[in-house]
């Protein structure tokens, strides 16, 4: 398939593969960026969390040195939010924690929007375009002295732009499917980190004392 014809099957779509051509680069253009960026997260994300997970308790100074670590990591602000609350523990420090990672939710899953609307409106402008082209394969039918093979070959022409817009469709399908895995891994990451800080955040000195009293009081 030479350029040429390329062009000529474009401008039978009245441009409307040139649009189809734009959209698959954005939708390319997303799944390289976003699975690139997930996939650097995930694995940086799992190391942080056998580090956590080696810990037997939380001190001050191990939640700064795995802040460090994990660097511009979605874990860094739960350490950052364990580490501005000191004295909160149990369900107090998990509900402080349920609300960093529902403010980091948003950040995980930009632009997956762009996806989800490729794989609607590609197909529609793939048949869009054919329509088009099949008002251009079948005007020849007014004109005299047409031929039969011009107007099954505008057809075939024509239809090119549904099989492209069809192509974009699967494409962005697969790689959206393929991204929104990718983002439930690293929430499914984020809450287990979630568990590790509580779980290994030390008892004020208060608490120890209440749960001494009590104790004893049995």
């Amino acid at each position: 398939m030479s350029i040429k014809y390329i062009i000529y099957l474009a401008n039978y779509s009245d441009g409307v593969l040139y649009v189809l051509a734009l959209l698959l680069l954005l939708a390319l253009g997303v799944i390289i960026d976003r699975f690139w960026s997930l996939r650097s997260t995930i694995l940086r994300g799992r190391s942080i969390i056998h580090a956590t997970a080696g810990t037997t308790a939380l001190t001050p100074a191990e939640l700064q040195a795995l802040q460090t670590q994990a660097g511009s990591l979605p874990e860094a602000a739960l350490l950052d939010t364990a580490l501005r609350h000191p004295g909160h523990t149990g369900d107090t420090l998990a509900n402080r924690l349920d609300e960093t990672i529902m403010l980091l939710a948003p950040s995980l899953d930009r632009r997956l929007w762009l996806l989800d609307t490729a794989v609607t409106l590609a197909p529609l402008l793939g048949l869009f375009g054919t329509i088009i082209g099949m008002f251009h394969a079948f005007n020849v039918l007014a004109q005299p002295g047409h031929a039969p093979a011009e107007v099954t070959g505008g057809v075939a022409d024509a239809l090119v732009a549904t099989a492209f817009g069809i192509f974009i469709a699967m494409l962005g399908l697969t790689g959206f499917n393929a991204l929104s895995n990718q983002v439930r891994l690293i929430m499914h990451q984020l809450d287990s980190m979630k568990m590790m800080i509580v779980n290994r955040m030390p008892h004020p000195p208060a608490t120890v004392e209440r749960l001494s009293a009590f104790a004893g009081g049995r």
